[in-house]
Formats: structure tokens, C-alpha cells, sequence
């Protein structure tokens, strides 16, 4: 049984304003004590500095690319980035759309 679903398709982006890149765009899908779930849309030229988070934090690319670190990161890719690890900083030359995960 589920518990809640959304159709991500009928959410309106809207802009994602600090600390993103502008014109980074978002969609919330959940966001409570006990984590965050957001699928951010990454604008050509998108840029962020390096920095932790108090939380883990999963990325799935759902289209598009970024790099980090100097590797390239495409459509199809998960990563988990574990609590207090420094990560980024993270560009995109082409645009993104990523599901990220806070918990």
C-alpha cells in the first residue's frame, strides 16, 4: 500500500533561488523532518561551490549531465554522497534535470 503518490508531471517548476545557480529550477516532491526530495532542473552554465550537507544525499540523473570533480556525470547515474563529505563543485555545459534525496 502506498503511502502517498504524486505524478511529478502536473507540479509547476518553480525557481529554486539561493543558494542555486540562477535560473535553477525546481519541483518539491516531499519535504519533512525527516528528509527532502526535489528534482532540480540545472540550466546550461550551471554552476556550485564545493560543500557538506549534515545529511546524506542521493543523486539520480534523470537527464542531461554535470561534472564534479572533473568527472562527468550522465543521464542513468546514482550516486550517494554520505554526511560531512565534502562534495562538488558541480557544473553543467548542457542542463540537468536530478532527482536528489536529503535523509
Amino acid at each position: 500500500m502506498l503511502d502517498e503518490a504524486i505524478n511529478c508531471n502536473s507540479l509547476e517548476w518553480q525557481d529554486a533561488g539561493e543558494p542555486y545557480y540562477k535560473g535553477t529550477q525546481i519541483k518539491i516532491l516531499r519535504e519533512d523532518k525527516d528528509g527532502r526530495c526535489v528534482i532540480l532542473k540545472l540550466p546550461k552554465g550551471f554552476r556550485m561551490e564545493g560543500h557538506t550537507h549534515i545529511h546524506e544525499e542521493q543523486h539520480f540523473i534523470l537527464k542531461g549531465q554535470y561534472e564534479m570533480n572533473e568527472q562527468v556525470f550522465s543521464q542513468g547515474t546514482y550516486q550517494l554522497i554520505h554526511t560531512n563529505m565534502t562534495h562538488g563543485p558541480f557544473t553543467s555545459r548542457t542542463g540537468a534535470e536530478v532527482l536528489i534525496i536529503w535523509q
